[in-house]
């Protein structure tokens, strides 16, 4: 089993920055993807960014040039560099970990954090 636990959540103002991070806890073999999501009251949850087990990356349209995904593959950490913050970013920021396996030859799998509220107000 995976555990994903994110921390770093907040209130910010508009404008600011906040940093997000995601450890990957428990026994596995891999982890191929992880990941941001979010989702704000009323609406589907969305990628907000993804980081290769290579560190290649994609980033959901509304935060291009704004957040910076990166990962430690030896810490099993993902994190959520936040800059220039607006109030669409308010939400809960989901982690998620795809194509892992627990062992080296089993199916892959994939885990969600439980989240964490980003509040961007003034």
């Amino acid at each position: 089993q995976v555990e994903l636990v994110e921390s770093g959540g907040g209130l910010v103002q508009p404008g600011g920055s906040l940093s997000l991070s995601c450890a990957a806890s428990g026994s596995f073999f891999s982890i191929n993807n992880m990941a941001w999501y979010r989702q704000a009251p009323g609406k589907q949850r969305e990628l907000v960014a993804l980081i290769t087990s290579g560190y290649g990356t994609d980033y959901g349209d509304s935060v291009k040039g704004r957040f910076t995904i990166s990962r430690d593959n030896v810490k099993n950490t993902v994190y959520l560099q936040m800059n220039s913050l607006k109030l669409d970013d308010t939400a809960v920021y989901y982690c998620k970990a795809s194509g892992v396996k627990i062992r080296r030859y089993s199916d892959v799998m994939e885990y969600w954090g439980k989240g964490t509220l980003v509040t961007v107000s003034s």
